[in-house]
């Protein structure tokens, strides 16, 4: 029970559900007890109606009256009979009951319809003055009467009581459809990615939950403003530190060329390669900045294998110092996404495959094409990535522990923008499933004449 009303308390819908049910029940029993009572008093209209007919079909026919001796009549039923006698009989009468014809009727009744009690049962009884001057009575008992008149009384509710838990079947069905906008507009913001913060269409909405959708938009506008405020706060500041690391890196390169002893040599090593990471993670911060941008890139039709070749003409000489074998496998395919995203996606994925892969190791590029989708994969084989840090891995600036290489941790988290933005789709797993080692990852994106 006190979850039924936690649950009132906190649904809009429950709560109309209810009131919408409580309302119609209210209206009903109203309706029901003015239905029972009006067939009830009508039933008996009906009953009198009957005695009076009765009464006339006897003068018009002109019939005579003679009481039955104590015989029964097939299809007689006590309860129902209809008694007709001649109003001076009752005082020839041989009983107090109504078992007896006549009735023991007072001679002395007025003519038209009254209730008496006869024998301890009620009697409605009609006295008619005939065209001879003979008074009759038409009589009958008044608990068959009532029995009737409750009975045509309770299948005149039959309708209420059908109809209402279909009515509350109704009712519950248009409250779930009248909600049901409000349903998909939050299915629809659901659905979105977390860049997409573009405002949602109140154009199609009720006018009651508009105000809320707008107040809605206009959060969502200070909230890609703010976005967008960092993305360039990060782009600008990158792109302001590449000319010092450039220069720093020119005057290592100097330094390197003149006469110095093996530890000023070995000390100038370990900054020259401070200087390359430094360099590296500008740039990649650089990319991630693109990649989260919200202005559209034109996507075009380019080819696996081209961007596969000039990937590897950037990184061949990082692959060359390890004696890494890198190969490509799979036919062409023909995919459609922006050209530089397309090359900034893989060139990460790949440069990730060289820095885990072991000395003399071996990776390989993939493409393959499956119900009409191009699936590029980049198997290595480094340690891999366990199953419970796939999520982590796409967040920036994380890195697996252990992994013994130095990074920034923004290598899968441009490929996730890039890939989020370009429709791609990218799933991570092990190069080798039954030893659990090495990383594949997988990159489904649209073809050409998808």
């Amino acid at each position: 029970m006190d979850g039924f009303k936690k649950r009132l308390s906190e649904s809009v819908q429950l709560r109309l559900s209810v009131a919408l049910s409580l309302a119609i029940l209210l209206v009903a029993v109203l309706a029901g007890i003015f239905a029972f009572v009006s067939a009830f008093d009508e039933a008996h209209e009906l009953q009198d109606d009957t005695l009076h007919q009765v009464a006339v079909l006897f003068d018009r026919q002109q019939m005579t009256l003679q009481y039955p001796e104590g015989q029964r009549i097939e299809g007689d039923d006590e309860e129902s009979r209809l008694i007709i006698q001649y109003l001076a009989d009752g005082k020839n009468a041989t009983g107090n009951t109504d078992e007896v014809i006549p009735l023991p009727l007072p001679t002395d009744l007025v003519d038209g319809l009254s209730t008496l009690q006869i024998g301890g049962e009620a009697f409605r009884v009609l006295v008619r003055t005939t065209v001879h001057g003979e008074r009759i009575a038409v009589a009958q008992e008044v608990s068959a009467r009532d029995k009737d008149a409750r009975e045509s009384a309770w299948r005149s509710l039959l309708p209420f009581l059908i109809l209402f838990p279909v009515l509350l079947l109704v009712i519950g069905d248009l409250v779930r459809k009248l909600f049901r906008p409000i349903a998909s507009l939050a299915a629809e913001v659901d659905r979105r990615a977390e860049q997409e913060l573009y405002p949602v269409d109140e154009q199609h909405l009720p006018t009651e939950i508009r105000p809320f959708v707008v107040a809605i938009n206009r959060l969502l506008g200070r909230v890609a403003q703010s976005v967008d405020s960092q993305r360039r706060f990060v782009a600008d500041a990158a792109h302001e530190l590449r000319s010092p690391t450039t220069a720093l890196s020119l005057q290592a390169e100097r330094l390197a060329t003149a006469d110095m002893s093996a530890a000023a040599r070995e000390r100038l090593l370990a900054l020259s390669r401070g200087i390359e990471r430094s360099r590296k993670l500008i740039d990649q911060l650089l990319s991630l900045a693109a990649a989260q941008s919200a202005a559209q890139r034109p996507q075009a039709t380019v080819s696996v294998h081209d961007i596969y070749r000039q990937v590897l003409e950037d990184l061949l000489p990082l692959a060359e110092r390890k004696h890494l074998d890198i190969g490509v496998e799979g036919e062409d395919v023909q995919v459609l996404i922006n050209p530089m995203d397309g090359f900034t996606l893989v060139k990460n994925l790949v440069d990730n495959a060289i820095r885990y892969s072991p000395e003399g190791g071996k990776i390989d590029l993939w493409v393959t094409l499956e119900q009409g989708t191009a699936r590029l994969q980049i198997k290595d084989c480094g340690p891999g990535i366990s199953v419970d840090e796939y999520a982590r891995v796409f967040d920036p600036f994380y890195r697996c522990l252990g992994s013994g290489e130095t990074g920034s941790g923004l290598g899968l988290s441009i490929v996730r923008e890039i890939a989020q933005r370009s429709g791609a789709r990218v799933e991570l797993g092990f190069a080798d499933e039954i030893n659990k080692t090495g990383l594949c990852v997988s990159v489904w994106v649209n073809t050409a004449t998808h």
